[in-house]
Order: structure tokens, then C-alpha cells, then sequence
């Protein structure tokens, strides 16, 4: 029985990425000639096309958009070997790809990445934050926090905490609006809505006695952050749902309030997340055990 093709894969992982042979090329130091080889070998030991080939562009086909995850995994798979390989317990060096929910990343990731850079001087880390879902294993990042309640999947994953979230308005809003008592209420009220959830106009929310209530509240503000949101909560022009590290030192001053207590969205997470190999370089390993470590 013959081997797989393992350079054909990575190289058609490469070609994928980079929608171009010639960028493979170069990326890979290889020749042009040779990334074209190595595409139609793996197409006719597969007995399919992965690529559809015009002059000006290259696209992938049925075959090879269902093929590109083993591709990227192999790829992946290779390049954790390697690494793992040549690092060792006191010589831990190259990049780490972070990804993090941007509210979450500028409130908690700076003193814990600048701590990290200070214990792994000879490790550099490229952090990309956004509240948008990132693909771990087709954007090539090697570790993500990611604040959701996480579906099954092929993904590996740590839980860290709870994230408690709320519904909280100012007192200047209460005043001159009143306090809604029920999730019925809220189409009544000025809400704000974060954009980055499954149905962001219709709030599905638990309540006494596992009670479930679905709302349409009335949107005066949508954002794909909440930490836009802050400010003009704090003027008084709306309620909205924040979660705790958003909201814990305005509602220690009174700036905000909680309001619906006994109402609450599905549970959340704090999570360390992974793509699924096992194997990880040394120095993912250590970025992964300092966040576990430092994050809360």
C-alpha cells in the first residue's frame, strides 16, 4: 500500500489559502512548476479536480472544497511536528496566532500578553481581536478566547469561568422611563442589541421556576460591541444585556443598575480554544498554560 501524498495535500492546503500557484510558490520556496505537479499528481491519485483553472483565477471545485479540511489538517498536523520537534522545554521561540473578542481583549489580554512576552522573550505573538467568529483552522490561529456557550465540535476547549450577564440600565433612564418588570415590557423600552448572536431582534431568555419567555424588544441602539454601548447606557438612553466584565465597576458606582434579575440568556462561557490536533508547538502550549493561569 503506498503512502499518502503528504507534500500533494499541504501544498493543495497552501493553494487554497492563497487562492494563487504563484503565491504558493513563493510562500513555499518552491517553484511554480513544481506547486502544479504536485496539484495534479493528488488530482489524479484522487481521480478528481480540486481546482477549476482559468487564466486569470483559480477556484476550488465540489471535490476540492470537501477535501480541504483533511488538507489543512494534514498541513497542520505537519507543521505541529516540526515545531514540536525542534523546540524544547528552555528554548521556546516563534509566533504564536491568537484570536480574542475585541471588548474582552482590550480590558484583559494586555497586562497577560505583556506578562507572557516578559516570562518567553524569544516568543512573538500576533493577537487579531474581533467580535466576529474566527475560523481557528482556516485562518491558521493556534489558540482563541472565546466568550460564547461553546456547540459541539471538533474544536478543543477549556472552560475557565462562568460569564455572568445582566440587564442594566442607568437611574437617570429608570427615572424618566420607569423600571420594566417583566421581558414583556421591553417593547416598550429603548434597548440596545448586540448584532454578534444567532437572532439578535428576538432575545430568547429563562426565567423563575425555568419559565422561557421570546421577546422583540424595541431597538434604539445595535452594535457589534458592547462596549460602544456603555456610554450611552450611562447617559440614560436605553437597557441592554452586558456581561460582568463589561459592566462590574459601573455597577459598583451606580452608574448602572441591574434590572430583570430573574431573567437571563442562555449561560455563557469564558474558554480557552483550540484547533483539534493534539499536537501543538512547545510554545503554544506555554501561551495556552500562562492564559489559564492569568485570565478570569
Amino acid at each position: 500500500m503506498a503512502l499518502p501524498d503528504y507534500e500533494a495535500w499541504a501544498i493543495f492546503a497552501a493553494v487554497a489559502r492563497l487562492g494563487s500557484f504563484t503565491a504558493a510558490a513563493a510562500e513555499l520556496s518552491l517553484s511554480k512548476p513544481t506547486i502544479s505537479k504536485a496539484i495534479t499528481r493528488l488530482e489524479q491519485s484522487l481521480g478528481t479536480v480540486l481546482f477549476h483553472r482559468t487564466s486569470r483565477k483559480i477556484s476550488l471545485s465540489t471535490a476540492g472544497c470537501s477535501l480541504l479540511p483533511h488538507a489543512q489538517q494534514i498541513a497542520q498536523d505537519g507543521e505541529a511536528a516540526m515545531d514540536a520537534a525542534r523546540d524544547t522545554a528552555h528554548l521556546l521561540r516563534g509566533q504564536v496566532r491568537m484570536a480574542a473578542p475585541l471588548s474582552y481583549g482590550l480590558s484583559h489580554l494586555a497586562s497577560v500578553i505583556a506578562s507572557f512576552m516578559t516570562k518567553y522573550p524569544e516568543i512573538a505573538v500576533d493577537v487579531q481581536l474581533s467580535d466576529a467568529k474566527i475560523d481557528l483552522v482556516d485562518e491558521g490561529f493556534d489558540v482563541a478566547v472565546r466568550i460564547a456557550a461553546l456547540p459541539d465540535s471538533s474544536l478543543r476547549a477549556i472552560r475557565l469561568r462562568r460569564i455572568e450577564r445582566h440587564f442594566v440600565t442607568s437611574p437617570a433612564y429608570i427615572a424618566r422611563n420607569g423600571e420594566p418588570k417583566h421581558p414583556d415590557q421591553l417593547s416598550d423600552h429603548d434597548c440596545f442589541i448586540y448584532s454578534n448572536i444567532p437572532t439578535p431582534e428576538i432575545w430568547h431568555l429563562s426565567g423563575p421556576g425555568g419559565k422561557k419567555v421570546s421577546v422583540q424588544p424595541r431597538c434604539r441602539l445595535r452594535s457589534n460591541n458592547g462596549s460602544l454601548e456603555l456610554e450611552s447606557l450611562i447617559a440614560g438612553h436605553g437597557i441592554s444585556n452586558l456581561p460582568d466584565f463589561l459592566i462590574d465597576e459601573h455597577l459598583q458606582s451606580g452608574k448602572l443598575k441591574k434590572i430583570l434579575k430573574d431573567w437571563q440568556f442562555e449561560p455563557i462561557d469564558l474558554n480557552i480554544v483550540m484547533p483539534p490536533s493534539p499536537l501543538r508547538p512547545a510554545r503554544v502550549n506555554a501561551l495556552i498554560d500562562h492564559l489559564k493561569e492569568n485570565l478570569n
